[in-house]
C-alpha cells in the first residue's frame, strides 16, 4: 500500500499577555540590557500569569490551529503535547486539552524532548496518519518555563519565556507536507541541562528546595557548541532523507534559544539570514513552543508560500535534536 503524503493543515500559536523586558531583568540580577542583547539577541519574553498553566496555553494554541485548519475537535483522533513544565505529574497536558477542547473521540499522550519536543511530536504523530491508524493528529508545544526558571541565576534568568504553538495534522496532496526527517539523542549530555530534582531521584523535600534544585540548570558554554554543531547536521541529515540539499531551502525555522546560535546554523547551511524565521527578541526561549510559534508567524506574515521547501530544526536537553523538511502546502 502506497504511503500517505502527510502535512500541516492549519497553525495556532499563543503566548501570555505579561511582557517582560530586559530592563527588568537587570533589576534582579547583575546583568545589562546590551549584554543581553549582544549574547543572547533577547529584548524581551512572555510570561504566564500566576494563575495560568501550561494546558491554558496549550488549549488556546490549539483552538486557534483548530480554526485554521477547519478542522472540528471532534474530528481530532490523538493529541501530543511536547512540553517539560506540565501542570502536574498526571494527569499529562494532553488530556487536559483534550477536556478543554472537547476532542472526546482522541487518545492523548505528553511527550518529552525539551526544545526538540514539537519536532518529536510532529514526525511520531505523522507516522500515525501514514499507517492509517489516525487521520487527524493535534500536535502542540506547550511550555511555562517561568514557573522553573530560577530569577536569581543570571545565566538563565535571561533566556526563557512561556508560549504554545499547535498544528493540526492529516493527508496532504501526493508529494507535500513532511517529506524528510531526522531524529536523534545523545543521554551522555543529560547532565549539561536539567532541572535535578522533582522526579524519582532526588524527590522534594526542605533540603532540593532550599538548595533551588527545582530550577532549570545548564552548562551554557557546552549547549551552546553541541547546538551550533547538531543544527546543521540535522538539518542537512533531513534533507538527505528527502533527497534534497540545502540549496533547495526556502525557509530555515530553527529553534529559538540564542540569536548566535541561529547565525551559526544559517552559516553552516549556507542560508542568507533573509531565509531564516527569527523572533527570539520577542519571546526568548519558549523550548518545545519555539518552532510552532515561529512557524505559525512565518506562515501567518506571508513569509512562507505553497511549493516552498521549509525545515524546522531543534536541539534541547536530553541531550536531544530533531529536524523536518517540509514540502509546504495548505
Amino acid at each position: 500500500m502506497k504511503e500517505k503524503s502527510v502535512g500541516i493543515l492549519g497553525l495556532g500559536s499563543y503566548v501570555p499577555a505579561k511582557i517582560m523586558t530586559n530592563n527588568e531583568i537587570e533589576q534582579m540580577v547583575d546583568t545589562s540590557d546590551e549584554w543581553i542583547i549582544e549574547r543572547t539577541g533577547i529584548r524581551e519574553r512572555r510570561i504566564a500569569a500566576a494563575n495560568e498553566a501550561t494546558s491554558d496555553l496549550a488549549t488556546a494554541a490549539a483552538l486557534r490551529a483548530l480554526t485554521d485548519a477547519n478542522v472540528k475537535p471532534e474530528e481530532i483522533d490523538l493529541i501530543i503535547v511536547a512540553t517539560v513544565t506540565p501542570d502536574m505529574s498526571f494527569p499529562s497536558v494532553a488530556c487536559l486539552v483534550q477536556k478543554n477542547i472537547g476532542a472526546m473521540h482522541a487518545a492523548a499522550f505528553d511527550l518529552t524532548a525539551v526544545c526538540s519536543g514539537f519536532i518529536y511530536g510532529l514526525i511520531v504523530g505523522t507516522q500515525f496518519i501514514r499507517t492509517g491508524t489516525y487521520r487527524k493528529v493535534l500536535v502542540i508545544g506547550a511550555e511555562a518555563l517561568s514557573k522553573i526558571t530560577d530569577w536569581t541565576d543570571r545565566n538563565t534568568s535571561i533566556i526563557f519565556g512561556d508560549g504554545a504553538g499547535a498544528a493540526v495534522l492529516g493527508e496532504t496532496a501526493e508529494g507535500y507536507g513532511i517529506v524528510g526527517v531526522d531524529l536523534g539523542a545523545d543521554g551522555t549530555g543529560g547532565d549539561l541541562l536539567k532541572v535535578p530534582a522533582g522526579g524519582s531521584r532526588l524527590s522534594t523535600t526542605a533540603e532540593t528546595i532550599e538548595q533551588r534544585l527545582h530550577f532549570i540548570s545548564m552548562n551554557g558554554a557546552e549547549v551552546f557548541k553541541f547546538a551550533v554543531k547538531v543544527m546543521g547536521e540535522s538539518a542537512t541529515k533531513a534533507l538527505a532523507n528527502a533527497a534534497l540539499t540545502k540549496k533547495d531551502i526556502d525557509c530555515l525555522v530553527p529553534h529559538q534559544a540564542n540569536i548566535r546560535i541561529i547565525q551559526s546554523a544559517a552559516k553552516r547551511l549556507g542560508l542568507p539570514m533573509d531565509k531564516v524565521v527569527v523572533n527570539v527578541e520577542k519571546y526568548g526561549n519558549t523550548s518545545a513552543a519555539s518552532v510552532p510559534i515561529a512557524l505559525d508567524e512565518a506562515v501567518q506574515s506571508g513569509r512562507i508560500k505553497n511549493d516552498d521547501v521549509v525545515v524546522l530544526v531543534g536541539f534541547g536537553g536530553g541531550l536531544t535534536w530533531g529536524a523536518s523538511v517540509i514540502k509546504w502546502k495548505k
